[in-house]
């Protein structure tokens, strides 16, 4: 069984901290969170409201997946972070909904934290598998 490939993307977001992009091993694929960072310009300001930032982040979600070949439908996982649980969680859920089908969700996890990297309102990270 060959080791971990270590993924870094130059069509991904900048990192905004020490991390790969994506961490894949035996077909499973490790997603590092994303935030809702511009893909081509790291230094503009997150965009207005969760449900901008949710839409954002999702989006750099899949230039990731893209970048392995993959894409939603692969997502087995994923674990939502939000700074404002209780104003925030109902308008993510409309935006994060929206990119799956009804009958295709991924299991997931979803948290109240106290911050975020640069400030955002939400990130997201996730869990693949390439088809066999």
């Amino acid at each position: 069984m060959p080791g971990p490939i270590f993924h870094n993307f130059a069509a991904a977001p900048t990192h905004v901290a020490p991390f790969s992009h994506a961490v894949e091993c035996d077909g499973w694929v490790q997603l590092t969170g994303q935030m809702p960072t511009d893909p081509d310009d790291d230094t503009k300001p997150l965009p207005d409201g969760v449900g901008a930032q949710t839409r954002r982040v999702m989006d750099n979600l899949i230039i990731v997946l893209g970048e392995l070949g993959l894409g939603l439908e692969h997502v087995l996982s994923a674990r939502v972070f939000i700074t404002e649980f209780e104003r925030d969680y109902e308008e993510m859920n409309d935006v994060y909904k929206s990119y799956f089908p009804a009958d295709r969700l991924p299991a997931r996890t979803c948290v109240g934290v106290t911050g975020l990297a640069k400030g955002a309102l939400v990130e997201i990270d996730m869990i693949a598998k390439r088809p066999d």
